[in-house]
């Protein structure tokens, strides 16, 4: 899949941008600050209904509109989609699908798919199990947009039941959502590990091609004991986990079992990645995770677009042979560079000037400066 037409309304700094892109790669060229990863945060919502930098949605308005729009004409295998989004600061936002109206917005995942690789990767390796989490979760939602919706109920349970402890509610009051964390969050589980059994392979192979002196394994770390790619086994084993935690989870307000305490524990030769891994180990991690997820995709039969934000800058000779393959191979490219030096000299594609807000088509890097 590719876009051939992408349109931002009110948008970050974007007050009126229309893009018209291509197949194969398209190079953005400006410094910092000037809109470029604006553009890549705009393809990321349609992908995740997230922006990828902030937790809510106000900050992608134009401050005095009260509504950003992001519109994507898609070309599919078998079809031309067009993906329209209203987001709204303050109320709910609004998505139509070849300009009708749809009940809720999660009903375009899975139109637009987009994998992203920037320096800020590197939390991944070495930041807090919440971004572990993120990016299994979004490699779920990836492979079967339905997980979207199984997430945001459980997350919605969570949150719920956490309402209630907090209030010290009776065990009768937090029965329904138990059931209901229970049920999402075995499910959840399950598909966590029926994807690592598949991508995990495929991330070993990977790591040893960049970096063959350790080998490198995931570990599913979860907080029930023992659990399974079997969703009602799971939904047990939480439940009887939260008669263990009750007392503990009154006491602190908190749901303490189910997925959203879980993490994927990247392992090195006999140590965690987290805490020893140099940094260019580090970066080899973290390559490799993206790789695998692009290859893990391509097996299952799609083609999502490849989003590389300002990383070549931070990678070796070696490490980016690796990602100019694969920008190569991609349907669809996307490729942010500060400098024109940043870009490797393998890389052509159609190149575009960001600059205060604005982004013209150039012919040659030369007429950046």
């Amino acid at each position: 899949m590719f876009i051939s037409n992408l349109s931002l309304t009110t948008f970050r700094s974007y007050k009126n941008l229309e893009l018209e892109l291509n197949p194969g790669i398209s190079i953005f060229i400006g410094r910092n600050g000037e809109g470029k990863t604006n553009i890549i945060e705009s393809v990321l919502y349609l992908s995740f209904l997230s922006s990828h930098r902030v937790s809510s949605d106000q900050p992608l308005v134009q401050l005095g509109s009260p509504s950003a729009y992001v519109r994507a004409k898609t070309q599919l295998p078998d079809r031309e989609v067009l993906v329209e989004l209203e987001i709204n600061s303050e109320k709910a936002n609004r998505a139509r699908i070849n300009q009708n109206p749809v009940r809720s917005q999660k009903e375009i995942f899975g139109i637009v798919q987009a994998i992203y690789f920037s320096p800020e990767d590197l939390d991944l390796v070495r930041g807090d199990p919440s971004e572990r989490r993120k990016f299994i979760d979004q490699l779920l939602i990836l492979r079967s947009p339905r997980m979207a919706g199984v997430i945001s109920d459980y997350e919605r349970a969570v949150r719920q039941r956490n309402s209630l402890l907090k209030s010290r509610a009776g065990t009768e009051s937090l029965v329904a959502w138990d059931e209901q964390v229970a049920n999402f969050g075995g499910e959840i589980i399950a598909a966590r590990l029926q994807a690592l059994s598949e991508f995990e392979p495929i991330f070993q192979e990977i790591y040893k091609d960049i970096s063959s002196e350790k080998p490198a394994f995931i570990t599913y770390k979860s907080s029930i004991e023992e659990p399974t790619q079997n969703p009602s086994e799971n939904s047990a084993k939480i439940l009887e986990r939260m008669k263990v935690t009750r007392a503990s989870e009154i006491e602190r307000g908190l749901t303490l079992t189910g997925p959203h305490r879980d993490d994927l524990l990247l392992n090195l030769g006999d140590h965690l990645v987290k805490g020893y891994a140099s940094h260019g180990e580090s970066w080899s991690i973290a390559l490799s995770l993206k790789l695998a997820t692009y290859q893990l995709l391509e097996k299952d039969g799609l083609k999502p677009i490849l989003i590389l934000d300002d990383v070549f800058s931070e990678l070796d000779e070696e490490r980016r042979i690796h990602l100019i393959k694969l920008a190569k191979s991609a349907q669809q490219t996307f490729i942010t560079v500060a400098v024109e030096n940043d870009l490797p000299k393998e890389l052509s594609g159609n190149r575009f000037l960001v600059k205060s807000g604005q982004v013209s088509k150039i012919s040659k890097l030369t007429e950046v400066n």
